[in-house]
């Protein structure tokens, strides 16, 4: 390993001689509790395995003689992660006398930022355990919130999962690793262009790009060298469309390919059946050779060819980019591969690698990685149809449930309510909408996103998706999750049984849940997912959206995170 890349534990990395700032170009701290409870449950899942655990990358800038004392490094890449870290070494610092964790080596901090007066003030407050000397002008509430979140969440995992404080610190600080990438001193003069480049593709170079070659390779064994270069380029074009989660799979192909695709009247049906339809379906310029992307093609992922601006609010062939993704690439990996196999494979992208080495690499069979490379699209061009997106449009942000569209004779395509015409918020559209809004909130960690499965797996197998059909469907998953899994009506209430075992259905009945029951289980405390509550809310909602009196407020309800069951709660109950 060089100079420029070392490999530190989070405790070298903290609590080494190193400096960190962060730029002032850089955007404000924004986990909030879905990315921190992941970042916590991962190491909690590594605790008790004998083997270090990779964290990611933190790509920096050395600051050339600033200090005497300490190398000063600037973060481009990676700073989300470490600030968290921070929050988190700093919380088991504050509660070492009560767990005897063993943080003598955290004894000031070792991060800046810059040009920030209330971040640094904040987290020097967090550090030192004295947050309540803070004045709301002078705090940066996105770190305080992340330190309460921490609060809250750490000690309610550890005692779920039955590990201790300090054997969580200790595994943390000694066996969680991270890969710092120095940057070269000539890449000073266009830092923030790099930083630019590195955050408007919002991942890093990690295990989806490692996946990509591996099944790239295997496509090799193709003894054609035509055959073998169509394939491959085909399988890049394939996964180039659907890796941009907040893109549609359409935007990825030129509009003559969209019109081979997905229909040449409306681009909103996938006509291809498997991975060959696909490949005959594409253009190939110039000389048929095996596509061979240079690093740097990889770090700023273009936009494809076919990508144009409009000032057409509802256009979709737009450069920039409008929807939030529920999910990310990799957590969707698994999930097409979980669909397409229909085996219970874990949805934990930290195993990425290994599970498609058990279930595709090793098999070292073209024909398996052709038959991926299809269902990844398939299953793209149905999760951009029929699963929601976070819309921010116009100063506005909102839940949309949209297909892509061909304008009427044209080359470019417009955005319009999946079920229906037009673009309202009312009728079936709005209904199921509603529903996955609830699942969506209710599970902001990747790696619990069953629902998404659940609405995958029917989607991907169903001979045709009506409306009324996948509202139903969607009806009876909750139904399932909330009164078989979360309330107890049902003994074998798995996520994988009530999914593919019985395809949705619920089980429980008057007679397993009795009133005693059923207290018991919604009494505070005892509630394992908001989808309890969020369901409840669904059902309001549908019963009273068209009433005269309060139709007009409850019609506009939509449904939000909330960090705590608290917040659930009336605060006037008896009222």
């Amino acid at each position: 390993m060089t100079e420029r890349i070392k490999q530190l534990t989070v405790g070298r990395l903290l609590g080494g001689d190193a400096h960190y700032r962060i730029p002032i170009y850089q955007r404000n701290y924004a986990w909030d509790e879905g990315e921190i409870t992941q970042l916590i449950q991962d190491v909690i899942d590594y605790t008790k395995r004998d083997q270090n655990y990779y964290i990611g990358t933190l790509v920096v800038f050395k600051v050339v003689k600033e200090r005497a004392d300490k190398e000063v490094y600037e973060t481009i890449d990676g700073q989300q992660r470490l600030t968290t870290l921070s929050l988190l070494a700093s919380y088991l610092k504050n509660e070492k006398e009560k767990e005897e964790t063993d943080v003598f080596w955290c004894r000031k901090l070792s991060l800046e930022f810059e040009c920030r007066e209330n971040s640094r003030r904040t987290l020097s407050k967090i550090f030192e355990g004295n947050t309540e000397s803070l004045a709301p002008d002078e705090t940066n509430s996105a770190l305080l919130n992340g330190y309460q979140i921490i609060r809250k969440i750490l000690p309610q995992r550890l005692s779920e999962h039955n590990v201790s404080e300090k054997d969580f610190a200790g595994y943390l600080f000694e066996r969680v690793h991270i890969m710092r990438v120095t940057l070269p001193q000539d890449t000073e003069d266009y830092l923030n262009h790099y930083f630019e480049i590195m955050n408007n593709r919002g991942e890093q170079l990690e295990k989806h790009e490692v996946l990509k070659s591996r099944l790239l390779e295997i496509l090799n064994r193709i003894p054609d060298p035509e055959e073998k270069a169509e394939n491959k380029e085909c399988m890049h074009r394939i996964w180039e469309a659907c890796s941009n989660m907040e893109k549609y799979a359409q935007s990825g192909f030129s509009p003559e390919e969209r019109h081979n695709l997905f229909g040449n009247n409306d681009w909103g049906e996938l006509k291809a059946k498997d991975f060959n339809a696909v490949k005959n379906s594409l253009s190939y310029g110039g000389p048929k050779e095996a596509r061979t992307e240079k690093l740097t093609e990889i770090i700023s992922h273009p936009q494809p060819p076919n990508a144009r601006t409009s000032d057409d609010p509802n256009a979709a062939d737009v450069d920039q980019e409008r929807f939030n993704s529920v999910t990310n690439f990799p957590n969707f990996l698994l999930h097409v591969l979980r669909v397409s196999t229909g085996k219970d494979l874990p949805l934990d992208d930290k195993r990425l690698i290994d599970i498609f080495e058990d279930e595709i690499i090793k098999k070292d069979s073209p024909d398996e990685v052709k038959k991926f490379g299809f269902d990844l699209l398939k299953c793209k061009y149905i999760y951009d149809r029929f699963i929601i997106k976070r819309e921010f449009s116009q100063g506005k942000d909102r839940w949309r449930l949209q297909r892509y569209k061909r304008s009427d004779g044209g080359q470019k395509a417009y955005y319009t309510n999946t079920f229906g015409e037009g673009d309202g918020q009312d009728d079936i559209n709005r209904r199921i909408l509603m529903l996955l809004a609830a699942f969506h909130v209710s599970t902001p960690t990747q790696v619990y996103k069953h629902w998404l499965n659940a609405a995958l797996h029917w989607l991907y197998n169903a001979e045709s998706i009506t409306a009324e059909s996948y509202c139903t469907h969607l009806e009876n998953v909750a139904k399932a999750f909330v009164f078989d899994r979360y309330l107890g009506g049902h003994p074998n209430a798995e996520y994988y049984e009530i999914i593919y075992g019985r395809n949705g259905l619920c089980k429980s009945t008057s007679s397993s849940l009795p009133d005693d029951k059923l207290r018991e289980r919604l009494s505070f405390g005892n509630i394992k997912n908001n989808l309890v509550f969020n369901y409840l809310d669904y059902i309001l909602w549908l019963k009273h959206k068209d009433s005269d009196q309060i139709g007009k407020i409850i019609s506009t309800y939509e449904f939000t995170f909330r960090s705590s069951v608290e917040h659930y709660y009336p605060q006037h109950p008896h009222a």
